[in-house]
């Protein structure tokens, strides 16, 4: 839904996932709907985009924090200072990357634990922006946590971007 919505908004969007080509979508462990991805992880510069959307649920950010290269391209976004956006368990992603230390985030209540023990202040929002790091709990927080991405996204110096 995030991605529709950015979509609407006027945003390209490409879908970065461990190998390009069709895969299975997941909502929470159910699954979801065929999703084709543009490109591999591996070997995608960071600095071809103006923002990075993690995908939430259970499997997706548990299968993408154990990937190397995709801790890597999470970690690029907040080198560069760009916007990341992470909604539900995509946190998990961040934690990974070690990058979420004295930072204010939110995200789905069971992993609370998680982004606390990685220094994280959890917060219990519909969303939650510190610096350019973006987070939302659940998916009743889609259309709040688009609006931020999309606000972020608009502040300047990323009109020739793509979203990833």
């Amino acid at each position: 839904e995030p991605m529709k919505a950015l979509k609407e908004a006027g945003a390209a969007v490409e879908i970065v996932s461990l190998k390009a080509g069709d895969f299975q979508g997941f909502n929470h462990l159910t699954p979801g709907d065929k999703v084709t991805a543009d490109k591999a992880v591996a070997g995608v510069d960071a600095s071809a985009y103006s923002a990075l959307m993690l995908p939430g649920g259970v499997a997706n950010p548990d299968q993408l924090r154990a990937n190397e290269d995709a801790v890597k391209f999470v970690r690029a976004f907040f080198d560069a200072g760009k916007p990341v956006a992470a909604i539900c368990h995509a946190p998990w992603l961040l934690i990974e990357a070690d990058v979420v230390r004295g930072r204010d985030i939110t995200s789905y209540n069971s992993i609370k634990t998680d982004v606390k023990n990685a220094g994280g202040n959890w917060l219990d929002q519909e969303g939650v922006v510190h610096e350019a790091l973006i987070t939302s709990r659940n998916p009743g927080d889609i259309p709040a946590f688009v609006a931020k991405i999309i606000e972020e996204v608009e502040e300047g110096r990323h009109e020739d971007r793509k979203v990833a």
